[in-house]
Order: C-alpha cells, then sequence, then structure tokens
C-alpha cells in the first residue's frame, strides 16, 4: 500500500472489538515511534501502555467517555520538557517532537489493522498524578488502540489542494 492509501485509511476509532491486542503490534507501534524524527535528534518522549482494567478505568477517569473505556488499550503519550531542544527565542519542540511519534504511531497501528484516536481533551493534571510522573514529564495525549469494530472507514471532509497552499508568499 502507498503512504497516501495508508494515510487516507486512518482514521480516529471510536467503536472497539473486544479483543486485546498483541503486545507484539504495540511494541511495532512504539518503534514507529522511536525512529520517528525529533529536533536535535533530542527524542523527549515516554510512552506508557496500559492494559490492565484497573488502571485503564482510573485512565478513563481523566476522559469518561464510553467509548474510551471499551478501547483494550491506552498509549500514554508523555513529552519530557526537560530533554527537548529550544529553539533561540525559547520555543520549545516537545510537543512538535511527540506529535511527529503519535503521527507515527497511528500510521504503523493503521498499517497492521489496528485504529487508534488522538485525545487531547483529557484532565492532565489528574492523569499526571494517577500514573505518579515526574515534574518533568508532561501527558501530551491518550491513544486509545484496538482492532476496530467497524469495516467501514468514514469518508473524511478535507479542505482543497487550494485552499491551503500558496506559493512564494502568503495570499489569501
Amino acid at each position: 500500500m502507498s503512504f497516501i492509501d495508508l494515510a487516507k485509511k486512518r482514521y480516529s476509532v471510536r467503536n472497539y472489538k473486544n479483543v486485546p491486542v498483541e503486545k507484539e503490534k504495540i511494541l511495532q507501534v512504539i518503534e514507529a515511534a522511536r525512529i520517528s524524527p525529533s529536533a536535535v535528534n533530542f527524542q523527549p518522549w515516554h510512552f506508557i501502555v496500559v492494559t490492565t482494567e484497573e488502571m485503564k478505568s482510573r485512565i478513563a477517569e481523566t476522559y469518561p467517555r464510553d467509548w474510551f473505556r471499551k478501547a483494550p488499550a491506552v498509549i500514554v503519550v508523555c513529552g519530557d520538557h526537560s530533554s527537548s531542544w529550544k529553539r533561540k527565542d525559547g520555543k520549545d519542540h516537545c510537543d512538535i517532537d511527540v506529535a511527529i511519534a503519535v503521527d507515527h504511531m497511528t500510521l504503523a497501528a493503521a498499517d497492521m489493522g489496528l485504529g487508534t484516536c488522538w485525545v487531547c481533551a483529557f484532565d492532565a493534571e489528574k492523569c499526571h498524578q494517577i500514573l505518579e510522573l515526574p515534574e518533568n514529564l508532561e501527558v501530551i495525549a491518550l491513544m486509545p488502540i484496538g482492532y476496530p469494530a467497524d469495516d467501514e472507514v468514514p469518508q473524511k471532509k478535507r479542505k482543497s489542494i487550494n485552499e491551503i497552499i500558496s506559493w512564494e508568499r502568503y495570499e489569501k
């Protein structure tokens, strides 16, 4: 499958089969993140894989949606601001680096027939406390992962290429 076809195949899955995800597949998804690019190759990320019902339930307290609770696993994506590259003007690239890693993970998962969803509207402070994280780590996203229960890929409404591109300078 071409990269463009894979990217079109990937979508935010919010309905999972009640089937555990094999550890080997989770490790392959994390490997995709591990090899992703980061500013100055600092790799300011850490991933916590949550698979037990007890911990999934506790993490779900930070994002109380029924569909989220039904995911067989959740990858808690953390950024390490103490080890991320900062541009001369102070811009911290941690969130950017982590976003690239998550994108690699979502595409790797889709390539293996797994579904994922970026979840950012969660209680980050509560999640931080539940996981007993050190101060330098920030939970940036929660990524439920599992086998999609729906067979049909929803159509994504996208802007046209002409709406998102300018040549040489910004044009409205």
